[in-house]
C-alpha cells in the first residue's frame, strides 16, 4: 500500500463506493449500482450536515474504501458526544493490506478531534472476520443491536 488520502467523498466516488457496498453476499442483495441516483441524493444530504462524514481512501488515483463517520451530540453519558463508524468497506484487492487498520484509526482520530468521549459501531452477525479486525483494534461487543425495517 502506497501513499494513502483519505478525503471527503464527491459525485465522482459514489459509482466506486456503491461498488464496494454491493461486493459482498449482504451488499449484493440491497444495493443497486446500476441506478446511482438514490446515492447521489444520499450524497448531499450527507455533505449538508456538519455531523456526517462520508469519506473515501484513494491510493495511486483511485478509490480503495469507504466509511461514514457520525458525531452524535447526546444527553446520555453526562453529556458525552459519541461518534458511529457506519459502512467501512475496502476494496477486496486491498484487503489484508494495512488499509483497514489506517481507516479505522483515521476514524478514531477524527472522533478525537470532536470531542468524542465514545466510538461506536455495529456489524452485521454474519461477518465474523470483521468482528475479529475490530476486536483486534480494541473494540469491545459489548451490546445486542435490534433493528426494525419501515
Amino acid at each position: 500500500m502506497g501513499d494513502l488520502e483519505i478525503r471527503a467523498a464527491v459525485a465522482e466516488d459514489v459509482p466506486a463506493i456503491v461498488g464496494m457496498l454491493a461486493d459482498d453476499p449482504l451488499g449484493a442483495q440491497r444495493e443497486s449500482p446500476d441506478d446511482l441516483g438514490p446515492y447521489l441524493a444520499a450524497l448531499e444530504r450527507l455533505t449538508a450536515d456538519p455531523n456526517q462524514r462520508l469519506v473515501v481512501a484513494i491510493c495511486e488515483g483511485r478509490v480503495v474504501g469507504t466509511l461514514q463517520l457520525t458525531i452524535v451530540p447526546g444527553l446520555s453519558r453526562r453529556g458525552a458526544t459519541r461518534s458511529i463508524i457506519e459502512g467501512v468497506r475496502v476494496n477486496a484487492d486491498e484487503r489484508d493490506s494495512g488499509l483497514g487498520t489506517r481507516f479505522i484509526e483515521w476514524a478514531l482520530e477524527e472522533s478525537r478531534r470532536e470531542n468524542c468521549q465514545l466510538v461506536q459501531l455495529t456489524s452485521d452477525s454474519t461477518r465474523t472476520d470483521a468482528h475479529r479486525f475490530y476486536e483486534r483494534l480494541g473494540f469491545t461487543a459489548s451490546h445486542v443491536g435490534f433493528k426494525m425495517h419501515l
